[in-house]
């Protein structure tokens, strides 16, 4: 992507036959104001690396002034990433829009996303400001966010739900002040195709100067047609679309950045606009996001879930035998799925262990390759035969892992009918071994006792979840865990065969997450006095 791609003067109100859309990912923003799914600083940076290599456009990686941690991760993503602009959101105050300027300054492409409220009901409520003072705050924080960089974008909050002469008013003044992109984001996934599509059909033929900026939409999913209106707003003239991977955000989520990709690829006949997504990484990319942010991808999910591209029926299995385009519309490989699976068991080497993580779209360095390979060795001892998932769902597990400061060393579980249960714990604490024995109502109870015995805590347990990886008796389980403390929420997985080991990884993943943003809280309050 050059600068001249981000050019306003690309942007018209003629179109062309092969129009190009811009892929804004907000996974690292958006996606991770989902309860549960922070991501540690170390994970961002994975995240961020995975969506560079996919090929999106624009990385909002955070909220600068939310946090002295945000602030870190963005910066330290806008030097790392090689193609994308790098953005940081900012409300609409001087404070804000310096912290952001400081924290994307180092990017190759510096962007600053300004938003402010234009509703109704959320300049009355939100605000408490007047229709003309939310005016003049456009005007004075675009002007200075574009001071500092050259790329702005504004954003109307709950821009589907204001008035359309205040919005016109609202968008010109944005673009005079200096917006390079305007935002009119479906806040709470209220609008339908139509609406979305008619809204951004009269804004751009009201608004004067309109042909000086690209527009965009960002759209939640709180009626499920986060994707649909996305579609129709780029029907309606928008050029950029805001998404994640994996659908995760606020409440229900936002538009699934894979769904949208391949939603234009699969239906180009009738949507004829282009993108930069390298479209075969997006099962790699969905199961990395999955894996650093505990949160499964259900099966049935479009484009990446396990039964994407799976058939059980007898009609199905038949028509698939004779020509696979009876009941699939695009190909596996097209978005980075297998067709088949290597069989891979306790006889495979090295070699062929590595051969098959780089087609699952892994490269891991001779360290990390060591320990998944003792690890799948381990498994395949104890399993017949090891799937695709298995490997996915193993290194995963290791790949989250590696930063943690406390890990699970040795687990030995007394259970049966009689009781109590008991658990024998032995954690690593930074090189330190502790081991500690606990009886519980039930093996992971007397687990979690031990963990809590060792790392005392006052998180509360809300969510402990358990699911095959693959079929069979002896699949691997995964595990999530979910924790909360003083309203900070958190999410742990953890995959190994034994469900009770793997019960102990994933309650001591959230754990460390836990910790790891208390020493965040300590250093805010240290730099605050």
């Amino acid at each position: 992507m050059t600068e001249q791609n981000h050019s306003p003067a690309q942007t018209s109100a003629q179109t062309s036959d092969k129009d190009r859309v811009f892929i804004f990912d907000t996974t690292l923003r958006d996606g991770e104001q989902c309860p549960g799914a922070s991501m540690t600083f170390e994970e961002k940076l994975e995240v961020a690396d995975i969506l560079d290599a996919l090929g999106v456009d624009v990385i909002e990686a955070g909220f600068p002034i939310a946090s002295q941690g945000d602030f870190e991760s963005v910066s330290e993503v806008a030097r790392r990433v090689k193609n994308a602009s790098v953005c940081g959101l900012s409300r609409a105050s001087a404070k804000d829009i310096d912290r952001c300027a400081e924290a994307v300054r180092h990017g190759r492409i510096p962007r600053i996303h300004t938003f402010i409220s234009t509703s109704p009901v959320h300049m009355q409520y939100k605000l408490q400001m007047a229709p003309e003072k939310v005016l003049e705050l456009i005007a004075s924080s675009v002007s200075r966010a574009r001071n500092h960089v050259e790329f702005v974008e504004w954003s109307a909050e709950d821009g589907t739900r204001t008035e359309h002469d205040f919005l016109c008013r609202a968008v010109e003044t944005a673009i005079n002040a200096g917006a390079t992109t305007i935002n009119i984001p479906d806040t709470v996934g209220y609008t339908t195709p139509d609406e979305y599509r008619a809204l951004f059909e009269m804004v751009r033929a009201r608004v004067p100067n309109a042909d000086k900026a690209i527009f965009s939409v960002h759209c939640h999913d709180d009626l499920g047609l986060a994707v649909a209106n996305s579609i129709a707003g780029v029907q309606g003239g928008a050029r950029q679309i805001e998404c994640t991977i994996n659908g995760i955000g606020e409440r229900a989520g936002n538009a699934a950045l894979e769904e949208i990709v391949m939603a234009l690829r699969t239906r180009a006949d009738i949507l004829p606009f282009v993108n930069g997504i390298d479209a075969k990484m997006l099962t790699r990319t969905s199961k990395l996001v999955s894996a650093v942010t505990s949160f499964p991808v259900q099966y049935n999910k479009a484009i990446v879930g396990r039964n994407a591209f799976a058939h059980e029926s007898g009609i199905h299995q038949d028509g698939m035998l004779k020509n696979a385009h009876t009941y699939e519309i695009m190909t596996p490989e097209s978005v980075g799925v297998q067709k088949t699976s290597l069989v891979m068991g306790k006889h495979s080497g090295r070699h062929a262990f590595k051969e098959k993580l780089k087609e699952l779209g892994y490269e891991l360095g001779d360290n990390e390759l060591q320990v998944a390979f003792t690890r799948f060795k381990d498994l395949a001892d104890r399993k017949k035969i090891v799937y695709d998932e298995d490997i996915v769902a193993l290194v995963d597990d290791e790949i989250v892992s590696s930063h943690e400061r406390i890990k699970v060393v040795e687990l030995t579980v007394v259970a049966g009918t009689k009781g109590p249960q008991k658990a024998a714990l032995t954690l690593d604490f930074d090189g330190e071994l502790k081991t500690h024995q606990a009886t519980g109502n039930g093996p992971v109870d007397a687990i979690f006792n031990a963990i809590h015995a060792l790392a005392p805590h006052d998180a509360k347990l809300e969510l402990y979840q358990v699911h095959a990886v693959t079929e069979g008796t002896d699949a691997q389980a995964e595990v999530t865990v979910r924790l909360s403390e003083e309203g900070n929420v958190v999410s742990g997985k953890g995959a190994d065969p034994d469900t009770l080991v793997a019960s102990a990884r994933a309650y001591i993943a959230a754990l460390n997450k836990i910790m790891a943003r208390r020493g965040r809280e300590k250093l805010e309050a240290i730099a605050t006095i």
